[in-house]
């Protein structure tokens, strides 16, 4: 079981900031929101763990 990285893990994080922000633009909220479950769904899949994805999730509260 791999432990949570909390730490800051991004290659330019604000250049990545731009481009989740880019992706949203021109979408409506219930649009937006979709596209973050799909998104959620796409990188919770690759990490695979679901020990990390639990840890995630308690993280997230």
């Amino acid at each position: 079981m791999r432990d949570l990285n909390l730490e800051p893990n991004i290659a330019d994080p604000d250049g990545f900031y731009d481009e989740l922000i880019a992706a949203h633009s021109a979408l409506s909220k219930q649009e937006s929101d979709a596209f973050n479950a799909r998104l959620i769904l796409i990188l919770a899949n690759h990490i695979g763990d679901r020990a990390v994805l639990r840890k995630a999730l308690e993280a997230a509260k």
